[in-house]
């Protein structure tokens, strides 16, 4: 009788564990329903991972995009298979390397697949990113992100971004994923996974760089440290800022729950104000301990760094950015508007390796528009300091009289010898609009020539637009398997956003 009593209990415990699982299977299906999963349009997030890491980092991404109302579909990469990347049109790999090199276990046959699939199927029709884990204490750093990287592009599919490596689940590296995936969305409201740890600084100058402009307002900043010893960096790092909301904005929010606190002002400045009343009616009444806790601190926004060390102080170009409701975006309003002059600032400084100069003093190509010259200026001044003449720079805006950008210092570059050649795209001052890859092609033999001769290629400013026509003339002009190579030796880099 007690062994059929035990019988009875583990076959009613079998039982539940298939209605659960079939219960979980039809939520599962209801929620891809929901989700658009079906959709040909939705995103791909496919996720290659040994430890669990990388399939966390897989499902944080897929929450991000859903929030920001976009259709997701979430996969292991060893599911997937050719005909599966074909019917796809944008993918986000995040992919970590095992062993001394190897692709994880779960994605062993997909690694597989790539070394034997045939040079000529086509992804054209993919558009991708790569977040590649991994642990530099090994020879083979990320080797499998890269290697997918490299086998995605063989293969035709057209890269978003640059592969972004992550060493141990740096928390810097994680930030610039989360940022693409903002730029991706269309959606930069969404907390940070992990809060940068700031450092106090203090704005000590900014100025407008375009006055007069058809377009936004462009602010030249300078930051001076008030923690020693100071911070370092070098020529393609980030300044990570902890931006805040204006005075008007929480004077807004706080008259709306009656709230007079001076100090928790102060406080309510660095976090998300909810705007529907709803939300706001919910925190009514609340202790101010009570009310801080029940809100996200402010995402950080991140810019490229275009001053060195040894310059004497941290300097930014800051585009000044629109919501959609006409308010001043979260982190150019901040450094461009609410700032004050002398007035504390957060930053941290965080190292970008993709995008640091060449090791040696090979000829330097420099593309870029807006205000992605930040990036480039610092590589500029490097390449001063160290002696090296054999830069190219070409730079795109709007027009020579208003956008030409720190138009003293290029000159006087190319007038002692540190600008070889200088190529300038102002595409409103002609009735036919002309850009930086309209540039490159007219300058076509002497580009293959520079390449030639061991230069590296390195791209900065705007993702949409200048980054993809950059792309496109560089595979017309040294053709894709080259253009592939040159990525894969470290010669054509790109810090675009």
């Amino acid at each position: 009788m007690r062994y059929f009593v035990a019988a009875l209990v583990a076959l009613s415990y079998l039982v539940f564990c298939v209605l659960t699982v079939l219960k979980h299977r039809r939520t599962l299906q209801r929620q891809q329903a929901q989700w658009g999963e079906g959709r040909p349009d939705a995103v791909l997030v496919a996720f290659a991972s040994q430890t669990g890491m990388a399939e966390q980092l897989a499902l944080q991404t897929t929450h991000s995009l859903r929030r920001a109302g976009m259709a997701v579909r979430m996969a292991s990469l060893g599911s997937l298979t050719e005909a599966d990347l074909q019917a796809t049109q944008l993918a986000l790999f995040v992919a970590s390397t095992t062993g001394e090199g190897d692709a994880p276990d779960a994605a062993a046959g997909f690694a597989q697949r790539m070394a034997r699939t045939a040079s000529d199927a086509s992804l054209a029709g993919l558009r991708f990113g790569v977040l590649a884990l991994g642990d530099r204490s090994y020879q083979q750093y990320c080797a499998f992100g890269l290697a997918l990287q490299a086998w995605l592009r063989r293969h035709h599919a057209q890269p978003l971004f640059d592969v972004i490596e992550v060493d141990n689940g740096d928390a810097g590296a994680l930030r610039h994923w989360q940022h693409q995936l903002s730029v991706l969305s269309g959606h930069s409201d969404d907390a940070d996974w992990s809060t940068p740890s700031y450092g106090r600084w203090r704005l000590a100058q900014r100025h407008l760089l375009n006055p007069g402009s058809l377009g936004d307002s462009v602010f030249h900043l300078a930051l001076t440290p008030l923690d020693l010893p100071a911070p370092t960096w070098q020529a393609g790092d980030i300044a990570e800022i902890g931006p805040r909301h204006g005075a008007g904005e929480v004077r807004a929010f706080m008259q709306a729950l009656a709230l007079q606190d001076e100090a928790l002002a102060e406080a309510l400045a660095a976090y998300q104000l909810p705007c529907e009343p709803a939300e706001r009616d919910a925190l009514r009444g609340l202790a101010p301990a009570s009310l801080l806790a029940q809100l996200q601190p402010l995402p950080h926004r991140a810019y490229s760094i275009a001053s060195l060390p040894q310059d004497g102080a941290l300097e930014l170009m800051v585009r000044l950015m629109h919501q959609p409701d006409g308010r001043p975006g979260l982190g150019s309003g901040w450094l461009g508007l609410h700032a004050q002059e002398g007035q504390e600032i957060a930053l941290r400084i965080r190292g970008n390796s993709a995008f640091h100069p060449p090791a040696d003093d090979r000829p330097l190509i420099l593309v870029g528009n807006g205000t992605g010259l930040a990036g480039l200026r610092a590589h500029l001044r490097a390449r001063v300091a160290a002696g090296q003449r054999r830069n190219w720079l070409v730079f795109g805006e709007r027009s020579r009289r208003h956008d030409y950008f720190h138009r003293e210092e290029i000159e006087a570059w190319q007038a002692q010898g540190w600008l070889e050649r200088l190529d300038l795209a102002f595409s409103r001052d002609q009735a036919e609009r002309v850009y930086v890859q309209d540039k490159l092609r007219q300058a076509a033999d002497e580009l293959r020539t520079w390449v030639g001769q061991g230069a590296s290629l390195y791209v900065c400013g705007s993702l949409q637009g200048m980054a993809a026509g950059v792309a496109a003339a560089l595979e017309e002009i040294l053709g894709e398997a080259a253009l592939i190579a040159l990525a894969e030796q470290g010669r054509y880099r790109r810090d675009v956003y």
